[in-house]
């Protein structure tokens, strides 16, 4: 169909997975990667939901994507036929949050039409998901409908007007902090960010899960903002005068529940900058608010005069000192995760990909990891689980030449760790650092900050995951201590073979910053004085 009717088209590989939950994760994977939308199929019914969880990962995320689903014939509609379903009602966009556009096509004639709006609205403005539904008869039907042209988004540039009360906001200003983030970036618009930053002497810091936005290797970089943010980095949020969002939404994980930037009129002046002109003034009234692509963004903030002198330079060498300070781990024992992710930084390529799916495993790694470049980090921002092994995937069948590192809790892999299949199947080359700490351990976490001692559901019984990743055909071996992980990853890194590595880490070390133990007494002792 894809063939037929779009010209230009990217090369087009087919891949089988083993869920369709794991084959949306893939497709989200390959917009957020590539930054053109990635195409799923599914069978319709349970298909289409268990798909679900990609297209909330892609609407979140602001990531391009198309997800086509079988619907039955017009002859049995609305019978309640065999795993029928109302796609429109299920998946918006009046659902708030599934899909930007739900489309049915009656006519086969009528398909390119119906394919070219679909790469449209996943493109336009605020990218993200679409649905395009297929009946049963239509796919049938033969046609000569003519092919129509590729699809390129329409790119808005910042008015010269906006840009001169930015500059002015910029010289006012005696505490600024760029905030970098969202979707729809290139490595030239990086790469100008990164000159209007220089140019200006502005410490950056990056969106939750955006830390490929900005080197984190820069002198310019003060960290990420979001999940397990450093208390120094969400002080300095807080004392800001000035903030200059660039592309992230401003959303919950970002703004620390909506505390660091109090909504919908935060104490910071703020500019905000978003390919989306519905997402400006949605949460926060920005004393300036600029609806712009990416890469004209920066590409006009690069060429912004900068000024005579900086009264902030103490300011921005503070922002990155705080963020170095923030990389020196305290020592655990017998497991270190803080090392385990300094090994993998020492040893794998400087251009390697990193994904990850959700759970407190996640935090050692977005803390510690020094990001190189965009396209180095795959990471779900609506915090789905499962999403790091079908990314890794993804990943790998783009680039195989790189080097693709999939770190995974226990309960994040057992939701689509069947997708190994799908990599050895395909010729997908990747490492599995598989964290195992017998528990759900942000919900243990959690569990403890509310009701102390009072831990229900959390725990796991897991399976023997060497001996699964075996059969699976990967290489595998177990770490219960930190000295023997760096050489099963050199070993990993020159293998032919995919592998993955089993870490046993004690539930009690639930973050990079605290436990189980100490999270409790606290909790323990609030309660006891209230």
């Amino acid at each position: 169909m894809l063939d037929g009717f779009l010209e230009h088209r990217e090369h087009i590989r087919f891949v089988a997975c083993r869920h369709e939950g794991g084959a949306a994760f893939m497709a989200e994977a390959q917009g957020k990667f590539t930054g053109r939308p990635g195409i799923c199929f599914v069978t319709r019914g349970p298909g289409a939901t268990n798909a679900a969880i990609g297209l909330h990962t892609a609407f979140q995320d602001s990531t391009p994507m198309i997800l086509f689903i079988g619907q039955v014939g017009a002859d049995v509609r609305d019978r309640e036929a065999f795993q029928e379903l109302d796609y429109r009602a299920v998946f918006g966009p009046n659902s708030g949050g599934l899909a930007k556009w739900v489309g049915e096509v009656q006519s086969a004639d009528r398909l390119p039409e119906y394919v070219a709006r679909a790469f449209h609205i996943a493109l336009q403005g605020r990218p993200g998901p679409v649905v395009l539904v297929l009946p049963e008869d239509m796919l049938s039907t033969p046609t000569a409908a003519p092919v129509l042209p590729r699809i390129v988004a329409a790119q808005a540039a910042p008015a010269p007007k906006a840009l001169l009360e930015l500059r002015s906001l910029l010289l006012a200003a005696e505490r600024p902090l760029v905030i970098v983030g969202g979707s729809a970036w290139d490595a030239a618009a990086v790469a100008a960010l990164q000159r209007f930053a220089e140019r200006w002497q502005l410490p950056v810091a990056c969106a939750f899960r955006s830390q490929d936005h900005f080197d984190n290797r820069h002198a310019l970089y003060a960290g990420d903002v979001g999940i397990g943010v450093n208390p120094k980095l969400a002080e300095r949020v807080r004392e800001a005068d000035l903030i200059i969002a660039v592309g992230p939404r401003l959303d919950e994980m970002t703004t620390r529940g909506y505390t660091l930037l109090e909504a919908p009129r935060p104490r910071q002046t703020l500019v905000h900058i978003h390919v989306g002109a519905e997402e400006l003034g949605r949460v926060y009234e920005a004393d300036l608010a600029v609806q712009s692509s990416m890469p004209n963004a920066a590409a006009a903030l690069a060429a912004l005069g900068g000024p005579c002198e900086l009264p902030w330079t103490a300011w921005t060498q503070s922002a990155h000192a705080d963020y170095e300070a923030n990389l020196v781990a305290p020592p655990v024992a017998p497991l270190d995760l803080a090392e385990v992710v300094q090994a993998v930084q020492r040893l794998a390529p400087g251009d390697a990909i990193l994904t990850n799916g959700a759970g407190n495993f996640s935090a050692w790694l977005h803390r510690y990891w020094r990001y190189a470049g965009l396209g180095t980090q795959l990471a779900p921002a609506s915090g789905a689980m499962g999403y790091g092994v079908p990314a890794a995937i993804a990943a790998s069948l783009l680039q195989p030449g790189r080097c693709v590192v999939a770190f995974t809790g226990d309960g994040d892999f057992l939701m689509t760790g069947q997708e190994l299949a799908t990599a050895q199947a395909h010729g997908a080359r990747l490492i599995v650092i598989l964290v195992d700490n017998a528990s759900y351990g942000t919900i243990r976490m959690h569990q403890e900050h509310a009701y102390p001692g009072r831990v229900i559901a959390s725990a796991l019984i897991n399976p023997d995951f060497v001996l699964l990743a075996r059969a699976y055909g990967f290489a595998s071996e177990r770490i219960d201590a930190t000295e023997a992980f760096e050489p099963a990853f050199a070993a990993a890194l020159v293998r032919a073979q995919s592998t993955l590595l089993h870490l046993v880490l004690d539930t009690e070390v639930i973050t990079s910053r605290t436990t189980i133990a100490a999270i409790r007494a606290n909790a323990l002792k609030q309660q006891s004085a209230s």
